[in-house]
């Protein structure tokens, strides 16, 4: 496949990403209520950043936890809007972030697999169409007609992963989302990862393994206390942010 190396799908402009931290759970409804008469703390998560990617790119997201690394994605994925700037994603988003968000506990493996592609934008035609391949690739045999209530974490893990996945993603975010089940399991996720990437999907990948990062991404941007430290090749951002550690 040809990759279209000029074009833009993820811009972020001057981003600013804050949350208003209340004393308890009391004052942030009434904060909700008299916004001007409840204190709060501001924390700033994203402090002005702006970068773009290219369309076909692997981007990896490095930097302390706390830096800002899943706040970024949740923007791209739309979970969430800064608070200053602009965010623009020009494509269909899947986001690897909660594997298992959006699952009815009383609702069958099955049933969870048609709610949860409804909530990714599906049609009826659609989900029958990628079914058994999702069945499949979770590995769930005869419990995809079982309660999810009754699954275990990795269980429900693999049919999360297998769902995200299925809908052939223009742009593809993952946080650290690779320890899914057993080792075959998260060696066969990352195949299914390679494969998208080279079918010309744009990765964004949040991991703490130098390893992954290399197999996966070709590009690196290093976040430090809400702003970008680094963006540039991967194997400079993992040297830059070795020396930070030390």
């Amino acid at each position: 496949m040809t990759i279209n190396t000029t074009e833009t799908i993820i811009k972020f402009a001057n981003v600013t990403k804050e949350y208003k931290l209340y004393k308890n759970d009391r004052e942030r409804l009434l904060g909700l209520i008299l916004p001007k008469f409840i204190k709060y703390k501001r924390k700033v998560v994203l402090d002005d950043i702006s970068f773009s990617v290219k369309k076909g790119d692997s981007l990896a997201i490095i930097g302390r936890n706390g830096a800002g690394k899943t706040t970024l994605l949740k923007l791209i994925a739309g979970v969430t809007k800064p608070t200053r700037g602009r965010v623009e994603v020009n494509g269909t988003v899947a986001a690897l972030l909660e594997l298992t968000a959006g699952f009815d506990p009383e609702f069958t493996g099955r049933e969870n697999i048609f709610l949860k592609c409804y909530l990714m934008g599906l049609t009826d035609a659609q989900i029958k169409e990628r079914l058994d391949a999702i069945i499949e690739f979770s590995e769930l045999g005869e419990y995809i007609d079982q309660p999810v209530r009754t699954y275990s974490s990795g269980m429900k893990a693999r049919l999360g992963f297998a769902v995200s996945v299925s809908v052939e993603p223009e742009i593809l975010v993952i946080d650290e989302a690779l320890s899914v089940g057993d080792a075959a399991f998260s060696k066969k996720s990352r195949r299914k990862i390679e494969e998208l990437r080279d079918q010309g999907t744009t990765i964004l990948f949040v991991s703490h393994s130098a390893s992954a990062i290399k197999q996966f991404c070709n590009t690196c941007l290093f976040l430090e206390k809400g702003k970008i430290a680094f963006y540039g090749s991967v194997e400079e951002g993992l040297e830059l942010y070795s020396s930070k550690l030390k």
